[in-house]
């Protein structure tokens, strides 16, 4: 570096002491009006050199986590392969599924007696507490009645569970050690970008202690496991084994944990996820205190905005959850939320779209009394609402879908056949006692409405936010809407049990 910097150096010449001070000045204001009018271009940090010191500092606190559960299985004979190997698992799955004795039996079938088979699995985990607090996935140790936590120094330790939440998939056990033990804390994953470095250490196909590296890849994904999908997606390279194990940043602070793959092979191919520490955190600390999750519950049925319906709710652009239901025992109908209503703000967090809502109420504490913000009929305004608790075994209604069509119809709309409410449509299609507005009674296969997946069977209560109680209300509104200039129509669809959904029609 010196030659170079010398055989780049100018030659010296003596000059006077007042020209010297002059070019001095001189070169210094180019150079201040150089710097100002070009900005300096940014570099990109290169990689670490290593993540052997990284990794050296953090696996002491991961592990290996071994879950066995004890099932009744037919007394089968099954071919003679290694102990403890995969196979053993895979033959018996396929003998369990045809109903009939391994190769090599003498008998068996329905009448064979049965014995007790023990089910394992394998996967990761990191201590959080010096204490013995382990996190992992729920899916790791299912229904295992023998959970054990295996240390890299090769120490096992019986584990017990404190809870454990499937809707996250997260698990916490604790073990009792005779001595603290070596522990991770959670970071920040709110303020990881995509194209950060991280590493991920784990238990893959059986070999524990295994450090892989990457990068994030991206955040909030959805892919469709849960109603809180929010998984930070990594190409860090993550295999069978590796669930339950943490995902670092580069400060050794925990941001993910390591939960499922997308994977043609069954192997890693560079797309991984983890739920990020924002998400777990929480739940973990509740299942903690709690031995459970204590969720809040807004007690409303949401749908996603698309383009039409925010033109016909003059949303501006398509944003926010709009309530399609309400829950006549939950917090929301007292606070005044109404259907119709479009969700945009949630204590003070941005509701971009449907998904984000049951992820943001969830999280939010029991009892507390939040400002949601809502549009309605293109009025934003804040309602306070208090949350409930979100109970795990609230049912979820199925939507049914009548086969038999009714001959006549009175009126025809937006590819939609439809009769006035009558006795006879009432018991053709085992229409709710209660439910009134207009019934639907064919719909053309060609139409938007049959995209949209109205059926026949199913009873239009609103058109635009206003009751409709004939097909003559229905044309009318449509009409006055063309009138106005609107390109769609928001129609208030409800199946036969009563349960609603917006549907935002074209009626250009």
């Amino acid at each position: 570096m010196n030659n170079a910097t010398n055989a780049l150096a100018p030659s010296k010449t003596v000059l006077p002491q007042r020209p010297l001070r002059r070019l001095a000045v001189s070169c210094f204001a180019i150079l201040t009006i150089v710097a100002t009018a070009i900005p300096l271009p940014v570099h990109a940090r290169s990689a670490p050199e290593s993540f052997a010191d990284l990794a050296e500092e953090v696996t002491g606190a991961v592990v290996n986590i071994s879950a066995s559960t004890t099932v009744e299985a037919r007394n089968r004979t099954l071919p003679q392969l290694p102990p403890g190997t995969p196979f053993e698992d895979l033959f018996e799955e396929f003998f369990n599924r045809r109903g009939q004795q391994g190769p090599g039996g003498g008998g068996g079938g329905e009448n064979a007696p049965s014995r007790p088979r023990s089910s394992n699995s394998l996967g990761s985990g990191f201590v959080i507490d010096p204490s013995g607090i382990v996190v992992t996935n729920n899916h790791v140790i299912g229904d295992a009645n023998d959970i054990s936590v295996i240390f890299s120094d090769g120490s096992r330790l019986k584990a017990e569970i404190i809870g454990k939440d499937s809707k996250v998939d997260l698990a916490v056990l604790k073990v009792k050690s005779d001595k603290p033990l070596k522990s991770v804390r959670f970071g920040d994953s709110e303020t990881i970008r995509p194209g950060d470095w991280v590493m991920a250490i784990g238990n893959p196909f059986g070999l524990g202690g295994t450090v892989t590296a990457g990068i994030v890849s991206a955040r909030g994904r959805n892919i469709e496991s849960g109603p809180y999908d929010n998984y930070i997606q990594t190409d860090a390279s993550i295999n069978k084994g590796n669930s339950g194990g943490p995902l670092f940043n580069m400060n050794g602070e925990v941001i993910g944990i390591n939960t499922a793959i997308l994977s043609p092979t069954g192997g890693s191919v560079g797309i991984g996820f983890a739920v990020p520490a924002s998400t777990a955190v929480p739940i973990i600390d509740q299942l903690r205190e709690f031995g459970e999750t204590r969720r809040g519950w807004l007690g409303v049925r949401i749908q996603n905005v698309d383009d039409p319906t925010a033109e016909a709710l003059n949303l501006g652009s398509a944003r926010g959850a709009l309530i399609a239901g309400i829950d006549d025992k939950g917090p929301a109908r007292p606070a005044g939320l109404e259907v119709g209503d479009v969700i945009v703000r949630f204590d003070g967090k941005e509701v971009k779209d449907s998904r984000d809502l049951p992820r943001i109420v969830a999280s939010t504490p029991v009892g507390k009394a939040v400002d949601v913000t809502i549009v309605r009929k293109g009025q934003e305004m804040v309602k306070q609402v208090t949350l409930g608790r979100l109970e795990d075994t609230e049912k979820q209604a199925s939507l049914q879908q009548p086969s038999t069509e009714p001959q006549t119809a009175t009126r025809q709309a937006l590819g939609l056949n439809m009769s006035g409410m009558t006795e006879e449509l009432r018991r053709r299609f085992s229409l709710k006692d209660d439910l009134k507005g207009v019934v639907i009674t064919r719909v053309d296969p060609n139409s938007a409405a049959s995209d949209k997946r109205i059926q026949a069977g199913e009873v239009i209560v609103e058109v635009n936010q206003e009751p409709v109680a004939n097909p003559a209300d229905v044309t009318k509104k449509i009409d006055d809407l063309k009138t106005q200039g609107r390109k769609s129509a928001l129609l208030l669809v409800a199946n036969p049990q009563g349960e609603v959904r917006f549907v935002a029609l074209s009626i250009e």
